[in-house]
């Protein structure tokens, strides 16, 4: 199942903040809207895509399971949970959000009970987060390749994760790019500026391009509807090769997110 390229996050978004972000982007024509159990705001990203009027056939809705409820008695109840508070019967696509802390739980033990869910309808498609290459090899070895519509990782000018990518692009692994604009630090960068300037836009519109250029899926975020409306043209923003080798340059292994239980990151 083909993902959409361009979608809305809605990572540290509460409450009302979370349910005005939903409804704007759905009035643009935001239809991938991704949210999570950790998040605490399933609930109200439901109620946001409930009082839209946007029939459920034209939405692509992603959630993903937090670490805590990886094992056996867990991953079920906790998706069937997520589906209640999103007011849906099945979502389009399920991840795991993190490999358990430390490897505690095997890839292949929670990766086939998300495989079962999918079997049971509960999901459309499954995939994972934030999985290193190692990480992805058990994947593949667990319920093949198939079966993972996307690795979703961060992917910014600032962190080109090239170890990740180019060994999913090697096995056929789509990617989602989240923290797509670095919480907005690639405004500041004179690169991203000047490309920016050239083609009267702005630089995030210039660092989602350069992503979906690549082919990844891109999730921003934002709480003000000119930031989603903005965010959603850069879909029509074309890069020149040199262009897209210049921001190339911008890597310096800058990661924003890396909590204590992460992976050893490649």
């Amino acid at each position: 199942m083909s993902i959409p390229a361009f979608g809305l996050g809605t990572f540290r978004l509460k409450d009302q903040q979370v349910i005005d972000s939903v409804r704007t982007g759905l009035e643009l024509g935001y239809r991938h809207i991704d949210t999570a159990q950790i998040y605490g705001n399933e609930a109200e990203v439901g109620q946001a895509i409930a009082e839209s009027g946007v029939p459920r056939s034209e939405l692509f809705i992603t959630t993903k399971i937090w670490t805590d409820n990886l094992a056996q008695d867990r991953l079920r109840a906790s998706l069937e949970e997520s589906l209640e508070k999103l007011r849906v019967d099945q979502v389009d696509l399920t991840l795991i959000h993190w490999p358990s802390p430390k490897d505690a739980l095997a890839v292949a033990d929670y990766l086939g009970r998300l495989l079962e869910a999918k079997e049971q309808g509960l999901t459309r498609s499954i995939g994972v987060s934030n999985f290193t290459v190692a990480h992805m090899r058990q994947a593949i070895a667990a319920v093949g390749r198939e079966h993972i519509a996307t690795n979703q990782v961060e992917i910014h000018p600032f962190l080109q994760n090239r170890t990740v990518a180019d060994f999913a692009h090697r096995h056929g692994i789509h990617l989602t790019a989240y923290m797509p604009l670095a919480y907005g630090k690639v405004m500041q960068e004179p690169v991203l500026q000047r490309i920016a300037d050239k083609h009267d836009a702005s630089p995030a519109q210039v660092s989602l391009a350069w992503l979906l250029q690549q082919g990844y899926a891109v999730i921003p975020s934002s709480t003000r509807r000119e930031h989603l409306e903005s965010n959603l043209a850069a879909q029509r923003l074309t890069l020149s090769e040199q262009e897209m080798a210049d921001i190339a340059t911008l890597d310096r292994g800058e990661r924003l997110a890396n909590p204590g239980f992460a992976p050893q990151w490649d």
